[in-house]
């Protein structure tokens, strides 16, 4: 086939080799990714974006390799024609003009295609969540194990539009530069200035107006004795009214209540301070502002605060990502039987070993294997032998609960990323309802458990305590600490515990 002779230069040469030669390893990378590895974000980025990148860079070259010979023939010949000439007379401008007409059509429809391929590929929650491997295998772990490990990643993150679409990619790229130099910061910030409003995207499956009913909840403790004792309570969660027909009139979900509006202002970044509160019914026009009077701050930091509209996020602000305490896994995995309760002193065991800090996850796993061992076989020898099977099972449960709880790699664990939805472990609810917040009129946001949940049941397996009619019980604590419930916050004492 005759073609220009400007098409016969080193460069254009070797671009077309290039080209040529990223074309067909990604048509064999494709094949494989098609029928052997269905499943792998890296073989799709090479495939849809590094060597597509790489063919359209030989293709460049190309033309400018017949450029320059083109310029270098002026000069020889010390020609004055500024614009090339297409003789169209000549079976090599003919030939050139249809390999380029011909290659146009082909890479357009390839680039459509591998456009495509390559937006499915950034949406994927493997791209999310496997690509950069150890970075992101907290949050990758948490969201498998959540409510919405069916829900894709870029649902809740990026939301439907194409403004927020470049948005999110534009922040990737900033994070793909400060993982390649290394200045990703452990653990990772959420970023909540930058997140989209829950009614653009958790709206779209939980709408107010449609979640309504009450909740019962069974929550079951072991205490750290002995026989690793239960504890039962039994909560009807008020997420709104007695009666459904009402709505959101009464009950947790009143925060978002279409006729009321909620603001704050918060003094931290994590918002678990938060000084100032302002009520208004939408119905009236009243506004009621409510003020922290224990840690006060000056009038001119609390006007150089920014006004928030509370948000399903404001409670529920790990929906997805949640790293649980250590006694509430353990005590999720004892319920579960994967952690046998007929040894004794199981959960005296698991907290010593999970109140120390692990410079790895290896490191923790054979830290875990170690001390359940040296302990039952320095305090209960002959178990080593007869309960072998049920130690070991100890061991595995532990280690499940570390791995999908605690990241040391990434500084990942529970205190790193508080859950705002409760008052235990964290200071959640009592951020606003802790009976200091207080209006001008001496009005103060209440603290009322059974403002949020009416405790039906409560106590040990044997003498389990039941309300009989429709009034809830009285909190009674498993451990006998008097009334210290009742003027302390629960996440005082139990924070510090871990």
């Amino acid at each position: 086939m005759h073609l220009p002779k400007s098409s016969k230069n080193l460069l254009t040469i070797a671009g077309a080799i290039i080209a040529i030669a990223s074309l067909g390893i990604i048509i064999l990378l494709f094949l494989v990714s098609t029928f052997i590895f269905t499943d792998n974000s890296y073989l799709g980025i090479f495939i849809y974006m590094v060597l597509p990148a790489l063919l359209f860079f030989g293709l460049i070259l190309i033309p400018v390799g017949m450029i320059k010979a083109k310029k270098q023939e002026k000069l020889l010949r010390g020609s004055s024609e500024n614009y090339p000439l297409w003789d169209f007379n000549k079976p090599s401008t003919r030939n050139a003009a249809a390999i380029f007409l011909v290659g146009t059509i082909f890479l357009a429809i390839l680039s459509s295609i591998g456009s495509f391929q390559a937006f499915h590929i950034t949406e994927s929650n493997e791209f999310c969540g496997k690509l950069c491997h150890i970075v992101m295998k907290p949050e990758y772990t948490a969201y498998q194990n959540s409510p919405h490990s069916r829900v894709n990643c870029v649902e809740c993150h990026v939301g439907s539009g194409a403004g927020w679409y470049v948005r999110s990619k534009m922040t990737g790229l900033y994070q793909v530069y400060a993982v390649i130099t290394n200045q990703i910061p452990h653990p990772i910030a959420t970023p909540i200035k930058n997140l989209r409003p829950a009614m653009e995207t958790c709206e779209h499956c939980h709408w107010p107006q449609k979640f309504y009913d009450r909740k019962q909840k069974n929550k079951i403790s072991y205490l750290a004795d002995e026989t690793t004792s239960a504890w039962n309570i039994q909560l009807q969660m008020k997420t709104s009214a007695s009666n459904s027909a009402q709505g959101l009139a009464q009950g947790i979900h009143w925060h978002i209540n279409p006729d009321v509006k909620i603001e704050y202002k918060t003094s931290s970044l994590n918002k678990e301070k938060i000084p100032w509160v302002k009520y208004t019914n939408l119905k009236t026009g009243v506004e009621t502002v409510f003020e922290d009077s224990k840690d006060k701050i000056s009038n001119t930091q609390l006007d150089s605060l920014e006004i928030h509209k509370m948000d399903c996020i404001d409670c529920h602000n790990r929906p997805s990502h949640n790293y649980k305490i250590p006694q509430s896994f353990i005590d999720e995995l004892i319920t579960a039987g994967k952690i046998p309760r007929t040894l004794p002193d199981v959960k005296i065991v698991a907290m010593n070993i999970l109140n120390q800090d692990y410079s790895t996850t290896d490191s923790a796993m054979l830290a875990i294997s170690k001390q359940v061992l040296e302990y039952y076989g320095t305090m209960y020898p002959k178990l080593i032998v007869s309960q072998k099977k049920e130690i070991d099972q100890v061991i595995s449960g532990i280690q499940e609960g570390y791995g999908q709880n605690i990241f040391p790699e990434m500084g990942v664990k529970w205190s790193a990323h508080p859950n705002h939805l409760g008052h235990k472990e964290t200071i959640g609810c009592d951020r606003c309802h802790n009976e200091t917040h207080q209006s001008s009129s001496g009005k103060v946001i209440s603290r009322d458990c059974n403002l949020c949940h009416n405790i039906v049941a409560q106590g040990p397996d044997s003498a389990m305590q039941i309300s009989s009619s429709f009034k809830p019980l009285e909190f009674k604590h498993p451990v006998d600490i008097k009334d210290e419930w009742k003027t302390k916050l629960c996440s005082e004492c139990h924070a510090k515990l871990y």
